[in-house]
């Protein structure tokens, strides 16, 4: 039961790198090619759906990685799931601090009623995400080698 705990907990952080991977090197460089109404409009669409979403995956991952910390506490490679279990932690704190913020004003947008400064916000958000990326791949990084 416990290898399952941590073949799913590896699974669902992996997934979950991949869609933050693909957000920041594959969907937000396409959006940014679109002619500025189109690709405004698709971030913010891109902002609701995933902003409903990843908090829950999230918070989700961290809480099993926090399970196999404890029910594995005694064994080898709990201490690369405890710094991943940090570095997930610190992750969720980046998001709450930096990203969420620009995200929920700019899933309100519209090319009516965005400011005039838009893309400098879009900007942040995503150089704060590349960050973010790294943060939680080397978290995934680390569950992984907790397996062998």
């Amino acid at each position: 039961m416990l290898n399952a705990l941590e073949v799913v907990t590896t699974v669902v952080v992996g997934v979950m790198v991949g869609v933050e991977f693909s957000v920041a090197f594959v969907i937000n460089p396409i959006l940014n090619a679109l002619p500025e109404d189109s690709g405004q409009l698709g971030h913010a669409h891109g902002g609701r759906m995933l902003g409903a979403v990843m908090p829950v995956w999230y918070i989700g991952s961290l809480v099993l990685v926090g399970i196999w910390a404890v029910t594995r506490w005694h064994h080898h490679g709990t201490g690369f799931v405890v710094t991943a279990g940090m570095l997930l932690l610190l992750s969720v704190i980046m998001s709450l601090l930096l990203l969420v913020p620009i995200n929920n004003r700019g899933k309100t947008w519209t090319p009516d009623n965005r400011p005039a400064d838009w893309k400098q916000q879009l900007n942040r958000w995503n150089r704060y995400h590349y960050v973010r990326v790294a943060v939680i791949i080397a978290a995934f990084a680390l569950l992984v080698a907790a397996l062998t």
